[in-house]
């Protein structure tokens, strides 16, 4: 058995349910399957499996993404320490995908296992397409602001009065 075997890679939406990731053979194949297909403004959660040969501490998950060649972004998550065995499974914090035609389209996006002292444990590569929903825009930025978040400048609010005071129109 290896020291760290990835099992599987999904991604969970509230849409679409759980996706299973294509697993690489090489691990370096980037043209691979077709890139899945998720709606613009989708909240997404990756779901990891994977299996120990030995102890690792520290083990963390580096996630890269990549479009039209310009680095957008990189998220670590320290998962912690692991005994061998398994398989385990990690579910990592749901992220919402962005909204608007100019998000649209293929990332490459690279996730790698490491280990405490930042040994490369195991490389996995996948395209995901995200594809325009005519609605999406309108259901995510035209909604008046949640209780618990300030008013962006889509959401202007008029500012209360004071008591003896008329609101201001």
């Amino acid at each position: 058995m290896k020291d760290f075997e990835l099992l599987d890679v999904s991604l969970y939406t509230e849409e679409l349910g759980r996706l299973e990731v294509p697993l690489e053979e090489t691990g370096n194949d980037r043209e691979g399957p077709e890139p899945l297909a998720l709606p613009e403004g989708a909240v997404v959660s990756v779901g990891l499996t994977f299996r120990l040969g030995r102890e690792i501490d520290g083990v963390a998950f580096e996630d890269s993404r990549v479009r039209e060649g310009a680095v957008l972004g990189s998220t670590r998550t320290v998962l912690g320490g692991f005994r061998a065995g398994g398989p385990y499974e990690v579910r990592l914090p749901a992220e919402r995908l962005p909204v608007g035609r100019a998000h649209c389209g293929i990332y490459e996006v690279t996730g790698r296992f490491t280990d405490g002292e930042g040994h490369e444990l195991a490389l996995e590569h996948h395209r995901v397409r995200v594809d325009h929903q005519p609605a999406a825009h309108k259901r995510y930025v035209g909604d008046p602001p949640a209780p618990d978040r300030p008013p962006t400048a889509l959401h202007k609010e008029t500012p209360a009065a004071l008591p003896g005071e008329t609101p201001a129109a």
